[in-house]
């Protein structure tokens, strides 16, 4: 798990993006330039295998994470998808024709993400509760 911080599912928003996650060369004037021209809020930067991660909201439903890119990945944003079963979304993300970029593994308590590549090469998160 990647930090102290705890999510409790929200039902009913099975499909919805609720969370897009920010690649960036420079996060804190990403957050800063965010801030400034959506008025989106952020929580206290936090420690994640990544660096630290900027975590912001838009709504009572959706929000998203900044995050330094990686060695080789160029900046950009990835939507991540609500799903009641993180298990049987990334399994049937498989067999329609999707790729594993990340099985499915717990975050934090109450958080349970994958990541699969779609058909012409989209990358999705996929986002449920945790057992």
């Amino acid at each position: 798990m990647t930090s102290e911080r705890t999510h409790d599912y929200t039902p009913g928003l099975h499909g919805w993006i609720t969370h897009t996650e920010l690649s960036s060369d420079n996060p804190d004037a990403t957050r800063k330039w965010c801030t400034d021209v959506f008025r989106w809020t952020f929580q206290p930067a936090f420690p994640s295998p990544a660096g630290e991660y900027h975590l912001f909201a838009y709504s009572e439903q959706g929000g998203g994470g900044i995050r330094h890119t990686a060695s080789g990945e160029a900046p950009g944003s990835m939507p991540t998808v609500h799903v009641d079963d993180t298990d049987q979304a990334y399994q049937a993300a498989l067999a329609a024709g999707a790729e594993s970029v990340g099985e499915p593994h717990d975050i934090m308590p109450g958080v349970r993400i994958a990541l699969v590549r779609a058909p012409g090469g989209v990358l999705f998160g996929l986002s449920g509760p945790t057992a």
